[in-house]
């Protein structure tokens, strides 16, 4: 039975069975950014599981994409070198939500077993929990099954973490035959292979208290998944998942590339399974829009694609490969899932320019890895070099681990680890505001924060004050006039620095005293308000009276929120494989970095523009909310991957889900606030990361208005209308082409005759004709006539210099049948005894350069007649 019949009749049996079936949901959780990737089918009903989302269905069936290459669900290191473990599969299962329990679950995967697959009874085995009568009895007393074959496993036991739904499990496993080593479960042997779990029924009907008290469930579920591929391999009787017919034709293709055209040795070769594994994962995460990034997923997918190209140079591949495996890979899974004949041009590239980028140093890393495991006697590779490997040749450290256990080595991992967190500091330190930081500063207390709501202005009391002393923040009591420092209030409305937005700025006053603030940090839960007192003395418990920049915080706020706008269009422009990357909202400008690995063209500029500034133009509310999490998610709003959350968040929705952000900045009450949005430049900061810098309300404006009075000047400058401008310029290229070509050619004629004028110059001193002179003109002009007379004469000695001011360039050229006797290195060695000179060459050909008059140069020429004749 193929692998495509195995899906269809899966997804079949259990649709005539009352069962929704439900799409492979993306590689990438949209609910959750705490998790890297799908690993299992129950991701996408997670909330319907524990009873937190209600579904229009109470059964589900699906077969999922999984990837398990990052976090805790991570198969890499083993990949290539078992029978099974892979970091791209796909899982089957059926779920139900407070619907059927264990004697359906358990009777309807029999069936299957034994009516469509018809796998024989006495080579199948099953575990259950010990806990769990009622499963043992299902097995043994409803299906049949003999007792002795229904073993029961402490570890039958699933749990979504610490407290939560959690319950008994209930495995099958196939017997493979004894020509594969391994016992039955719960035996001695039960590690070897030849018994293979192909399914895992989960019962959650305990909900886990803070105390261990498991209570029922009011809705017990299922959740069960079956391995497509170790199914696939169960029926077409091979004992490897890579022996399947899905992997096929990628083998086939390797076969070609390595050169054996084997297809048996190809299966055989645990690199050429790294590979076969690692463009399924590869491909298949970049259709769900992943890139090769510096961190997050992108990260794991830049290990993925590199650890393939390692064994690609360990099977001495010369040629780039890897991205050519996609053809293959659409022959097997292309009409199953189109998201990869869709994206199967992108991918391509992206696989080609990851593959050339890591080529440039894959060799010369290689170099030092083998020179380090050689040199390295005992069984620990040096830290500091594992760590080179990293930083400067872009290994990843999982990849030197892998290459490193290859030859019996492990890595010095506390050393790496230091080294990072050195480079980290770094990084941090080059990556701060220039406006002050907190520094080493111990800030006490929370802030009552009521800058969004209330307000710019308003009353507070001091609760503790600093003073800056050669750039450190010190505690004090008093601040006095002049002195730069800081003040922590008990309320505040200034908005402090995060997430990419800078802070407020503003004063801080008392009848007497005011304090300039030019930045706001955090620390802990404080705001610490940095600047400088402008008059008077403030002490710790002062009333204050507050005022926040009202149009500075305005224009962030356009700003801020123009970034949420331009976040939107452009995943809608390019795709949802844009992801943030980082982000600068200044009063400006704003900035913001995305994943996308080619230049905006300008047709996508444009629509870009255009879509912001039609959400502009529309004025709608932007709702904010505060929401707990899980709600949050739920309603659609865009979490950052990596960023940290709490119970509760505050939801930006902008012109009625146009773009909903997780988001604790400022921003406008009405779209329109923002006035306008032009984008100003586009650019690479990194492989797969852009730019985009732009401006808005005034900036915006006055941008407009400088290109439209550059146009103006521009216009004036040419005698044309903005009409005629691009037609005019145009026509100003064509001349100058001509022009430039009518110059070429009196050049080319004034070469000729100054060649002419040169070659009737030339000395017979012996064997050889000498051509000495000045020549007007800068450095090419003199190589061109160089060149002219090397052309011209056949026994030559040309020496030509040319002078700008008292600077001076020569070159020297000896024909070829003279240099035994002359060497042009060492005229120009003469002519530096004369001169102040310096250069160098071969014997044919030299040059120099150096300091000299009109005059000392002429008597330096002069004087070769007759050291070319001492030598004839």
């Amino acid at each position: 039975m193929l692998t495509a019949e195995i899906r269809s009749t899966y997804l079949a049996h259990f649709a005539n069975r009352g069962h929704r079936v439900v799409p492979s949901a993306p590689l990438i959780p949209g609910d959750d950014p705490t998790i890297l990737f799908t690993v299992a089918g129950m991701v996408q009903f997670k909330d319907a599981l524990t009873g937190v989302e209600t579904l229009p269905y109470s059964r589900a069936t699906s077969c999922q994409r999984c990837v398990r290459a990052g976090g805790k669900h991570n198969d890499l290191e083993n990949v290539g070198y078992t029978a099974r473990h892979h970091t791209f599969f796909e899982m089957l299962g059926n779920f139900s939500f407070g619907d059927y329990f264990k004697e359906e679950a358990i009777a309807w995967a029999w069936e299957y077993v034994q009516d469509v697959l018809r796998l024989e009874q006495d080579r199948l085995w099953f575990t259950v929990h010990p806990s769990d009568d009622e499963a043992r009895k299902l097995w043994v007393d409803k299906i049949g099954i003999d007792a002795a074959r229904v073993v029961a496993i402490e570890d039958n036991f699933w749990a979504m973490g610490d407290t939560g739904p959690c319950g008994p499990c209930s495995e099958i496993f196939f017997d493979q035959g004894p020509a594969i080593a391994g016992g039955p479960p719960g035996s001695k042997d039960e590690d070897g292979d030849r018994f293979l779990e192909i399914w895992n029924l989960v019962f959650p009907q305990f909900d886990r208290q803070q105390d261990g008290e498991l209570e029922p469930l009011a809705r017990p579920g299922v959740d069960t998944g079956a391995g497509l591929e170790r199914l696939a391999a169960v029926m077409q009787g091979v004992s490897s998942n890579y022996e399947i017919d899905a992997f096929t034709p990628i083998f086939r293709s390797l076969a070609g590339i390595t050169g054996t055209n084997d297809l048996a040795t190809t299966l055989g070769n645990p690199s050429c399974r790294v590979i076969a594994d690692h463009v399924r994962s590869a491909a298949f995460l970049m259709a769900d829009g992943v890139l090769p990034d510096r961190e997050g997923r992108g990260y794991v997918l830049r290990r993925i694609i590199r650890r393939a190209l390692r064994h690609g140079h360990k099977l001495d591949i010369k040629s780039a490969f890897f991205h050519t495996l996609i053809d293959p890979l659409l022959e097997s899974m292309g009409a199953v899932y189109p998201e990869l004949s869709t994206n199967q041009d992108r991918i391509r590239k992206a696989l080609a320019d990851e593959e050339a980028r890591f080529g440039e140093t894959l060799s010369r890393g290689m170099e030092l890895l083998d020179t380090t495991i050689a040199e390295t006697t005992g069984s620990t590779l040096n830290g500091d070099a594992v760590f080179k490997l990293y930083d400067t040749f872009g290994f990843p450290l999982d990849l030197t681990a892998d290459i490193a256990r290859e030859h019996g080595k492990n890595i010095d991992q506390a050393r790496f680890d230091e080294l990072m967190r050195e480079q980290q500091a770094r990084a941090r330190g080059a990556g701060q505001f220039q406006s002050a930081t907190n520094g080493d500063v111990a800030v006490d207390g929370v802030v009552d924060f009521v800058g969004y709501d209330e307000p710019l202005d308003g009353r507070s009391e001091i609760a503790q004050l600093f003073v800056r002393r050669e750039g450190q923040l010190e505690k004090a009591d008093l601040l006095k006039p002049g002195e730069a420092g800081a003040i922590v209030l008990n309320a505040t409305a200034f908005y402090g620095e995060a997430g990419g937005q800078v802070g407020d700025i503003g004063t801080i006053s008392t009848e007497g005293a005011t304090f300039s603030v030019t930045n706001v940090t955090r620390a802990n839960e404080q705001f610490v308000h940095h600047g400088e007192a402008q008059s008077g003395e403030f002490k710790t418990t002062d009333a204050i009276q507050y005022q926040v920049d009202v149009r500075h915080r305005q224009d962030v706020a356009r700003n801020h929120s123009a970034t949420h706008l331009l976040h939107a269009a452009l995943k809608q422009t390019l795709g949802d494989h844009v992801q943030q990357r980082g982000s600068l909202v200044e009063a400006t400008r704003l900035r913001f970095d995305f994943s996308h690995d080619q230049p905006l063209t300008v047709e996508e500029r444009l629509a870009i523009t255009n879509l912001v500034n039609e959400q502009i133009q529309a004025n709608a509310k932007v709702v904010t909310q505060t929401l707990a999490y899980d709600e949050a998610i739920a309603s659609g709003a865009v979490a950052l991957f990596g960023e940290k959350y709490g119970d509760e968040v505050r939801v930006l929705n902008m012109a009625d889900s146009f773009s909903i952000e997780l988001c604790g900045g400022t921003h406008v009450a009405r779209l329109g606030e923002i006035g306008l949005f032009k984008i100003v430049a586009e650019s690479g900061i990194a492989a797969g990361v852009r730019r985009v810098e732009a401006v808005t309300g005034r900036c915006a404006l006055a941008d407009v208005q400088r290109q439209e009075a550059l146009l103006s000047q521009i216009g004036e400058r040419v005698a044309a209308t903005d009409a005629q401008l691009l037609k005019r310029i145009e026509q100003l290229l064509v001349e100058r082409k001509e022009l430039t070509k009518k110059l070429d050619d009196a050049l080319s004629l004034n070469l000729r005759e100054r060649g002419s004028d040169l070659a009737a110059q030339t000395k017979h001193v012996g064997r050889a004709t000498l051509v000495a002179a000045i020549v007007e003109g800068d450095a090419a002009a003199m190589m061109a006539s160089f060149d002219d007379l090397r052309a011209r004469l056949q026994d030559y000695v040309i020496v030509l210099a040319t002078l700008d001011g008292e600077k001076c360039q020569l070159v020297c050229g000896v024909a070829n049948i003279l240099t035994e006797d002359i060497s042009a290195r060492d005229i120009l060695e003469h002519i530096g005894t004369l001169v102040p000179i310096r250069g160098g060459g071969k014997p044919s050909m030299a040059r120099a350069g150096g300091s000299a008059t009109s005059e000392q140069l002429t008597l330096a020429l002069s004087s070769l007649e007759q050291w070319l004749a001492q030598r004839s």
